[in-house]
């Protein structure tokens, strides 16, 4: 009966529904499945508000920061700092370098992990307020689209695994010198000969796709997953209407159970995901350093 008709949600059918909390506020319709002119402004705006809110709590909590007994906040930025600290000191050998790295490791772990916190809040909340905002400005509420979790966009993950893809090519020319990293190019890994040169190319080519690619496909497969899970739970949850009293029971019961499971356990997805995006930066930056 939900797949027919999602009670609460406007009227609207399930695969309606989740459509419409999957499509993006962009400046245009895309044409075709890669098109660069595409903004979804949604994830630039929420992407970098959360930016900003991140940069002004380390700020806050360095500004603030006592010798004395700290308190919680400057305790819990303390513990972290030292942690993105020793990561990095583990991972990235060169002191000078570290002095890079470990902040801006720090910060795409702050950043990831507000980004991805997002979906916590209710999947109806942010939309319904966006829908009611256009529909006073004189538009149809219906063609409303407002996406609140950046990481669950692909454009914003990719673009965030090609900054780190960047930071690595910077460091590679830093570290060897632009000759000494062109050598390397066509010397590893099978060795400097000049027959194995097209195929060493290749390879360090392949890593590097790979590399980034798999980068930031994994921190947008599991939270567009978990987002997705959200709305099917929702979707539970606004069924309950227009069912039979018992079954309606059933399914509000299940909603807030399955909804509560989810919700703390999806509190160790995002902070996970945050973490392995941050370990997998030092981790690329860190063989940027490395002579073969």
């Amino acid at each position: 009966m939900a797949a027919e008709n999602a009670a609460g949600h406007g009227g609207q059918t399930a695969g309606e529904y989740i459509v419409h909390h999957l499509t993006h506020w962009r400046n245009k319709e895309l044409v075709g499945p890669f098109d660069l002119t595409v903004i979804n402004i949604d994830s630039t705006i929420f992407s970098i508000l959360l930016g900003v809110i991140g940069c002004f709590l380390l700020w806050k909590a360095a500004r603030k920061a006592t010798s004395g007994v700290p308190g919680r906040f400057q305790a819990a930025v303390e513990i972290l700092v030292e942690m993105v600290d020793a990561q990095a000191k583990g991972i990235v050998h060169n002191a000078e370098s570290r002095k890079l790295v470990a902040p801006l490791a720090l910060t795409v772990f702050v950043w990831i992990f507000l980004l991805n916190a997002m979906d916590l809040l209710p999947v109806d909340l942010i939309p319904a307020i966006w829908a009611a905002i256009y529909g006073a400005a004189g538009h149809d509420p219906h063609h409303a689209f407002m996406r609140s979790v950046p990481t669950a966009d692909l454009s914003v993950t990719m673009g965030l695994s090609l900054g780190v893809l960047i930071t690595c090519l910077v460091y590679n020319v830093k570290i060897k010198g632009a000759g000494g990293w062109i050598h390397e190019l066509f010397t590893a890994p099978f060795g400097n000969h000049w027959a194995l040169y097209p195929f060493n190319f290749l390879m360090q080519m392949i890593e590097f796709v790979a590399k980034t690619v798999s980068h930031g496909m994994r921190l947008f497969g599991n939270m567009y997953a978990g987002e997705l899970i959200f709305l099917l739970i929702a979707l539970m949850g606004g069924a309950f209407a227009s069912v039979s009293l018992g079954t309606g029971i059933a399914l509000a019961i299940g909603h807030i159970i399955a909804g509560s499971a989810w919700a703390i356990f999806h509190i160790l997805i995002i902070t996970l995901q945050a973490f392995v995006f941050m370990m997998l930066t030092l981790v690329y930056i860190g063989q940027a350093h490395d002579h073969h």
